[in-house]
């Protein structure tokens, strides 16, 4: 026992003891490096691929996907301003007048109605009933100007329609 109260001995016996922490510290370690890797193989799979390289996977895809996006976006937007210019030549306004063309009392037979698009351009239809017979007449108009005289009824449904719904039971004939 004499050899361990001697300096070489103090020196073994702390050197042991440094061994023994040390084991201790890399069996600590190695618990905690297998439960790093049981978590990365929950989420990287079985694959060999390291978390870094999963990582720099990700970002690709993650590219991709934003590319793709992108480039679905851009034809969303295409087909929205085609919908659009299909949209400014569509019926945005109208409006319908009838009244007795003859002054006959036959029930307001005659009728004159505006469709105009959101420029103000489009037509009005006027159809004259008389008791024998009908007449269709069509007058463009150009941005809220017509291109032949309108009748006062056909210039009503104009306005009309350029006004919007009235909150009354409707247009007066």
């Amino acid at each position: 026992m004499h050899n361990l109260t001697s300096t070489a001995g103090i020196v073994a016996l702390a050197a042991g003891g440094v061994a023994v922490v040390a084991l201790l510290f890399s069996i600590v370690l190695a618990v905690r490096l297998h439960r790093v890797r049981t978590d990365q193989h929950a989420i990287l799979g079985e694959g060999t691929e390291d978390l870094v390289g999963h990582a720099a996977t990700l970002q690709q895809h993650f590219q991709a996907l934003n590319d793709y996006v992108q480039d679905i976006a851009a034809e969303l937007n295409g087909r929205m301003d085609t919908a659009e210019q299909r949209l400014a030549h569509a019926v945005a306004y109208s409006a319908l007048i009838r009244y007795d063309a003859y002054g006959e009392m036959s029930g307001r037979q005659s009728t004159s109605i505006a469709l105009l698009d959101a420029r103000r351009t489009g037509l009005v239809l006027s159809s004259i009933h008389h008791r024998d017979q009908a007449r269709l007449y069509a007058k463009q108009v150009r941005e809220g100007r017509p291109e032949l005289e309108l009748s006062p009824e056909e210039s009503e449904a104009i306005r009309l329609a350029l006004e919007g719904p009235r909150s009354d039971d409707g247009p007066a004939a």
